[in-house]
């Protein structure tokens, strides 16, 4: 446990001595999220989004013989769950949800673009029955935030633990702590409790001060929050030491590292949503931990999931810990010769 507590003390002691690594942290998610709020901060559209509900029986979609629904300009999205839909509808993500099928539509009175569409919607058929809802609107800045944060991570753990690793290596300092007690699991143990100490720490700060000025939307439990966080950072951490196990090139892992980063940047949903893409994309999406992370936290943030409801992606984020632990571990190399 001594050797355990030292290597976790210098790790903290070196980052925290790096004044500009430590000021990057903090600064390049907070300017982020300002921009996007600077941006975003009028997100009026001439593209109004009809939700349709799907009917119960087996027969035609009434919807489909309904000269609303070839209206220009309109966006329709059809909905099986109906409660789902009407929280949609309550944070302004739906401007109007329709059961042509009951007659019946459902409207947010805050929402400007539903009153627009709802008039649209009587013009054609003026025998619609009104259901009134009321709810936050959900902003583009409240969408994108978990991808912004969970990037930070993401660059956090990769390049804070992979390339302090190689560099080690590359400078002999791994090879001199082989010839100490200090046993890989130990040393390893260390890396990963200092960087998971630093990563919760730093983003912990930077979503307490963003919520406190900008005001995020947050439905469910910040605990829960805590928790996908935790195994999320421990899924990064684990997949930079897999990468960074076996190289002694500051350039080479620089490379693999990038090549683990960006896919991620693009493919997780950090600036936009998957849905509607190809159905592989979103396959592929899920064998990377940034995707499960970012679904469970806008899954607590917006619909206020609970733990049960996001135990998908917190199982593959622990089955990728233990995986990429165990295969790091197996091919970890200590000497400073090429390998």
């Amino acid at each position: 446990m001594r050797k355990f507590i030292a290597i976790f003390n210098a790790r903290n002691a070196e980052f925290f001595r790096d004044r500009s690594s430590l000021s990057w942290n903090f600064m390049f998610p907070i300017l982020l999220l300002l921009g996007f709020a600077f941006i975003f901060s009028d997100e009026g559209s001439n593209l109004y989004k009809i939700g349709v509900l799907k009917p119960t029986s087996s027969s035609l979609h009434t919807s489909t013989n309904s000269q609303f629904t070839r209206l220009k300009y309109l966006s329709f999205v059809d909905y099986t769950d109906k409660e789902k839909a009407i929280l949609k509808v309550n944070q302004h993500k739906i401007d109007l949800l329709v059961d042509f099928e009951k007659k019946q539509y459902w409207l947010n009175k805050t929402s400007s673009k539903g009153y627009i569409a709802e008039q649209l919607l009587l013009s054609i058929h003026p025998d619609m029955n009104a259901s009134q809802l009321s709810g936050k609107a959900i902003r583009y800045l409240d969408w994108v935030m978990p991808g912004i944060l969970g990037m930070n991570m993401m660059f956090s753990c990769l390049f804070g633990v992979g390339y302090v690793i190689v560099r080690y290596r590359k400078n002999g300092v791994l090879k001199r702590f082989q010839a100490t007690p200090l046993s890989a699991f130990e040393f390893l143990s260390g890396q990963i409790a200092s960087r998971l100490m630093i990563v919760i720490f730093t983003t912990s700060l930077l979503f307490t001060g963003s919520h406190l000025i900008l005001n995020f939307y947050v439905l469910g439990s910040i605990f829960n929050l805590f928790i996908v966080a935790l195994l999320g950072a421990c899924s990064m951490i684990s997949m930079s030491l897999l990468i960074a196990s076996r190289s002694n090139s500051e350039e080479f892992i620089g490379g693999l590292l990038n090549v683990a980063s960006w896919p991620m940047m693009l493919l997780s949903g950090v600036w936009f949503s998957l849905e509607g893409t190809h159905h592989y994309i979103q396959k592929l999406a899920q064998i990377f931990p940034l995707t499960h992370i970012l679904e469970a936290a806008r899954a607590i943030m917006t619909d206020g999931a609970s733990l049960s409801d996001i135990s998908f992606n917190l199982l593959m984020l622990v089955i990728m810990t233990v995986v990429f632990l165990t295969l790091g571990s197996w091919l970890f190399n200590w000497g400073s010769e090429r390998a």
